[in-house]
């Protein structure tokens, strides 16, 4: 793995982790109304507003610029429930508002064949939107056939969160969840799927496993309170599988995420005796990718340890400590490097909700970020004021054994990985 050591920063008790040579240093903080503010300012909104930003989402376009978004909710929440659209053409850098799509939430970008798609939810139903432009016009999700793909009842709302779309077996697949009106915590999760080159706006083209309800029992003591936001991911051995937070009863420790199995694209399974597995950071929403160059798998979470642990709360709801984390087989993972902690008030601070991509040799990641503002602060560490862009520099640099190979041995050898 790896080494890394911890830079301090001006902010009292902010600490931002930096690469250890030869790779670059790299720490970004904004000054924000006199206070330094951990990653580039994308958006910020006053907690005396009495609302909230949420679901960052970001992806790069094929011209090389970056397209990020993020909902609104909260009490005086503009409504319908709007989702941000915004653009940076210098590496992140800066950032510029291009659009405002109006009812949709928990929403995650993707580009398909050169198009940008957003899937989300819309007041309990489940959309889909395309943009042909980079993200400033949309198409209007009204019927089955262009966006509109599953209607919400009562006894099923669509859940979901920025989760990634992942190309599998000639297919696109995604996690997708419903849950009733009546109780938030009945969740139940499957996957969805499309055939590679059908229009992704017509609902008929897109298929949904079951879905499977969680059980309180599958942890001791009935620590299992529930599962929520899976992504999907090819796992070591080639199968798609789905693998999901679990959220944990008070105090319970060490955190955990839950590994769902894709049999086909009608059916998924989940065996609770051996396919719950540790995960620092399982406890909240994150997003697992793969990558060739190093052959592993890579995820951004709002991990609790021994450091940041407190006995009377569930461990989803600390979230002051971000990590990079990296597993060979999905089922073990190790912390690869601290991206920023401050525990200096767990109630207030919160790094969560991460959605990241790899960038050449870097990672480039949308943070929802509760933080002092000097306007007073975030609402609460869930309720995030700041929507924040951070990169990672050096983390999946080509091994100097490969660069040294020609081309076409280099393309040969990655495919035998």
């Amino acid at each position: 793995m790896t080494r890394w050591h911890l830079a301090s920063l001006a902010t009292a008790a902010l600490t931002v982790a930096l690469l250890s040579a030869p790779q670059h240093l790299h720490a970004q903080t904004t000054i924000f109304n006199g206070v330094e503010v951990p990653g580039v300012v994308v958006a910020h909104i006053a907690a005396s507003n009495n609302y909230k930003y949420n679901s960052p989402t970001i992806t790069i376009m094929p011209d090389g610029s970056y397209v990020a978004a993020h909902d609104v909710t909260g009490t005086n929440a503009p409504n319908p429930r709007p989702t941000y659209v915004y653009r940076s053409t210098d590496q992140g850098e800066t950032w510029s508002k291009i659009s405002t799509i109006s009812g949709l939430i928990w929403a995650n970008l993707f580009v398909y064949q050169d198009d940008l798609y957003i899937l989300g939810v819309n007041n309990g139903s489940l959309v889909i939107r395309k943009s042909t432009d980079g993200g400033v016009n949309w198409t209007n999700p009204t019927t089955a056939t262009n966006g509109l793909l599953g209607v919400g009842t009562a006894a099923a709302q669509y859940h979901t969160a920025p989760m990634q779309v992942v190309e599998y077996d000639g297919r696109l697949w995604r996690g997708i969840e419903t849950r009733p009106t009546s109780n938030a915590n009945a969740i139940s999760a499957g996957v969805m799927s499309i055939p590679l080159g059908a229009d992704l706006l017509n609902a008929s083209n897109w298929t949904f496993t079951n879905r499977i309800l969680s059980q309180s029992n599958w942890l001791a003591g009935d620590a299992f309170s529930s599962w929520r936001e899976g992504g999907v991911v090819i796992d070591p051995d080639g199968n798609l599988v789905n693998m999901i937070r679990v959220d944990l009863t008070t105090g319970y420790m060490p955190e955990k995420a839950a590994i769902m199995r894709v049999q086909d694209q009608n059916t998924i399974t989940f065996d609770s005796a051996n396919d719950i597995v540790d995960l620092p950071g399982g406890s909240k929403m994150f997003v697992v990718r793969y990558s060739e160059k190093t052959d592993s798998y890579w995820t951004i979470a709002s991990i609790v340890d021994s450091e940041n642990y407190l006995s009377f709360l569930p461990p989803g709801s600390i979230r002051n400590k971000l990590a990079l984390l990296e597993s060979n087989d999905l089922r073990n993972w190790n912390v690869d490097r601290i991206i920023i902690k401050d525990l200096s008030d767990v109630f207030y601070i919160g790094f969560q909700y991460v959605d990241w991509q790899f960038d050449g040799d870097d990672i480039i990641a949308l943070c929802r970020t509760a933080y002092p503002d000097g306007l007073g602060g975030a609402l609460n560490y869930h309720d995030a004021n700041f929507i924040t862009f951070h990169r990672l520099e050096g983390v999946v640099p080509e091994p100097a054994a490969l660069i040294l190979l020609a081309p076409a041995a280099l393309a040969m050898l990655k495919r035998r990985r």
